[in-house]
């Protein structure tokens, strides 16, 4: 349907990976094919694996979310907007609500395109509302999601447009960067000395870069160079598969990646090199390694909930409290692959919501979709709504909930919704064994 190249897919049940398959072609032309052990680029789902550093040093008393971004890096600049001096800090980085640039230097064209945006959801929703009430009348798509609108940072493709081509936002230029960054702070003078394009925590504006100074942050706060730190974490979190997008090293398992050209053809993805943004879309990964991640986080999440009998039960990678606050939507921001979600802390997040009795129930879930240079991925966590009296009984323990993870060599392919489908299966299977 969409012209993949090569897909893997990864499920994990209650903390039980189920099912993890490589389909299609790691390398078309030497007739690779995709397996389970097939390591991806997972673009802006890198985010994610950031904030849980992030998260990791503010537990240990060592970030101040709230304090101005120059206490840890002096080398970017204080900044100001319209005359009045403003404060970034590592919370309004990681909620996108800095100011800080994406790909798109010119914010006439950023305020264009937004504009655009929210008249075509306007334009859509009496559609899609009529669509959905059709569906319901017909007794099928009840909790269904609707397609994603325009999506940033090339992680959804436009309904009009061939997968891997390149939409508006892979004509930006920075993406095709070739440039190796010695280090994070060196890679910070792409933007550090541009504008601001809104007063920081007045608007969202989805940021690569944000995440590109984030990365300073970890590594001045922790006292490692942040890419030695990110992989000491890897290795807490036993993902031995993820590793930094570095063209030079041997990597065991790479895919290769790819586009559609013009004429629509099958051809290789351009040579980039993402040292510039290791934090943002600079990882490679496995599913079964990005299930682990889910999973240690849906552990940490729910821990606090069951009864620790006789300290059964090990303390999560997080404290409970610190997972909560990462998915709490955070106001003013808005997620573009999912139109029920929220933003929150390097999370999409979707609550848990029921307007009308019989009527499309919404069930608390958080993903994060990527996008880059000839890849597209996605992570999905769906939570179990826990009973009370199985924690009590003990006869549960965490994480309890389905876990789904996507990853594709080719660019601009919408996944959120796919991976939302194959969480719903399986949790419904679930709970048919439970009741059979």
């Amino acid at each position: 349907e969409a012209g993949i190249p090569g897909i893997l897919v990864g499920v994990s049940v209650d903390g039980k990976e189920v099912w993890s398959e490589g389909l299609g072609y790691a390398d078309v032309e030497n007739r690779v094919v995709c397996k389970p052990e097939t390591i991806m680029r997972i673009a802006s789902i890198s985010k994610c694996l950031t904030m849980m550093a992030v998260a990791k040093l503010w537990e240990e008393g060592k970030l101040d979310l709230d304090a101005p971004v120059q206490k840890y890096v002096p080398e970017f600049p204080e900044k100001v907007y319209e005359g009045e001096k403003v404060a970034i800090t590592t919370r309004l980085l990681v909620s996108h609500l800095s100011g800080i640039r994406h790909y798109e230097k010119d914010i006439a064209k950023v305020k264009e395109e937004k504009e655009k945006a929210n008249r075509a959801v306007k334009l859509t929703k009496p559609y899609q509302d009529k669509e959905q009430k059709e569906k319901e009348g017909k007794g099928i798509g009840k909790t269904e999601c609707d397609k994603p609108r325009k999506e940033h940072d090339g992680e959804v493709k436009s309904r009009s447009s061939k997968p891997g081509r390149r939409d508006k936002e892979f004509e930006q230029e920075e993406y095709y960067l070739k440039e190796k960054f010695e280090s994070v702070i060196e890679s910070l003078k792409i933007f550090k000395n541009d504008p601001l394009f809104f007063k920081p925590g007045s608007q969202f504006l989805y940021s690569t870069y944000g995440f590109t100074l984030l990365s300073a942050v970890v590594e001045r706060v922790s006292g490692q160079k942040f890419t030695d730190y990110m992989l000491k974490m890897f290795r807490d979190l036993d993902m031995l598969s993820t590793v930094l997008d570095d063209n030079e090293a041997m990597i065991y398992n790479r895919a290769r990646y790819y586009v559609y050209n013009k004429k629509g053809r099958l051809v290789n993805a351009p040579y980039v090199d993402n040292s510039y943004k290791w934090a943002g879309g600079g990882f490679l990964s496995s599913v079964g390694d990005l299930l682990k991640f889910g999973n240690a986080l849906l552990y940490s999440y729910q821990v606090g909930q069951f009864k620790n009998t006789n300290g059964k039960l090990l303390p999560g990678y997080l404290k409970p409290d610190t997972v909560t606050m990462m998915w709490t939507p955070v106001p003013k921001t808005e997620v573009s692959w999912d139109r029920d979600g929220k933003y929150a802390m390097a999370w999409a997040v979707v609550e848990k919501k029921q307007e009308y009795g019989c009527c499309r129930q919404q069930r608390h879930y958080a993903s994060h979709t990527g996008g880059a240079v000839g890849a597209s991925s996605v992570l999905l966590i769906l939570p179990e709504e826990l009973n009370p009296e199985a924690i009590e009984t003990g006869l549960v323990v965490p994480p309890r909930g389905v876990i789904v993870t996507i990853i594709c060599n080719m660019q601009s392919v919408s996944l959120n919704s796919t991976a939302l489908k194959i969480a719903r299966e399986f949790d419904k299977q679930k709970w048919a064994q439970f009741i059979d």
